[in-house]
């Protein structure tokens, strides 16, 4: 492989996993320790950006929704103070907002505080923990 080849591929490479990022799949690191035990402090996130519908992400509204969260499933998304957090969705309401709580009861900052959270807000379903 001669040398633009191989940056032909790096580029590629580099591209594919930024649109995967963006649209399909994402990771990030849980902080706190409101969702123990079921999701310890420090644990790697799998992220499902396309289980509700499509979101971009300079967005705060979906393009197009083909599911809303389901109570149990735990999620992603920006809490109405804009700050991000993973909670578990115990009840929807109206088909456009939940309610969103921590496992672990005495840790956990969540809707119990600040209230419904618009479903617009959601980033992903969290799929592995």
């Amino acid at each position: 492989m001669n040398r633009s080849n191989g940056t032909k591929a790096v580029f590629l490479a580099i591209s594919t996993a930024f649109v995967l990022k963006l649209f399909f799949f994402d990771f990030i690191i849980a902080q706190g320790h409101s969702m123990e035990p079921a999701i310890k402090n420090g644990t790697v996130l799998i992220i499902s950006r396309l289980t509700y519908g499509i979101r971009l992400p300079w967005r705060q509204e979906y393009l197009l929704r083909w599911a809303r969260p389901k109570p149990g499933e735990v999620v992603i998304f920006y809490t109405p103070m804009g700050e991000l957090a993973v909670k578990r969705c115990t009840e929807l309401t109206d088909g456009d907002s939940f309610f969103a709580v921590g496992d672990n009861d005495l840790a956990s900052y969540d809707s119990r505080a600040y209230g419904y959270v618009s479903i617009n807000n959601i980033i992903g379903k969290v799929l592995g923990y």
